[in-house]
C-alpha cells in the first residue's frame, strides 16, 4: 500500500508544473472579467434584433391559416 502511495504521489508532482500560481490566475480571471463585461453589452443590444428578425422570417411559416385566406366554394344545384 505505501508503494503505491509513493508510485502516485511521484507520477503527480510533474502535473503541479502545469498548474500556474495564484498571482497569474488573478490576472487571468481579471481580464475574463473584462472581457465579460465589454460583451454583455453588445449581445443585449444584438439579441432584441436577431429575436425580432427571427420573427419576422418564421411568422408567415408557423401562423395557421386564417378563415378569410382559405377560399370556400359553394355551388347551389
Amino acid at each position: 500500500m505505501l508503494q503505491l502511495f509513493f508510485a502516485i504521489a511521484f507520477s503527480a508532482v510533474p502535473l503541479t508544473l502545469y498548474v500556474p500560481p495564484i498571482r497569474s490566475l488573478n490576472l487571468f480571471v481579471e481580464s475574463v472579467e473584462q472581457l465579460l463585461r465589454q460583451t454583455t453589452v453588445y449581445t443585449l443590444r444584438v439579441c432584441p434584433r436577431l429575436r425580432l428578425a427571427f420573427s419576422r422570417i418564421f411568422s408567415p411559416l408557423f401562423r395557421s391559416p386564417r378563415a378569410d385566406d382559405r377560399v370556400i366554394e359553394v355551388s347551389y344545384n
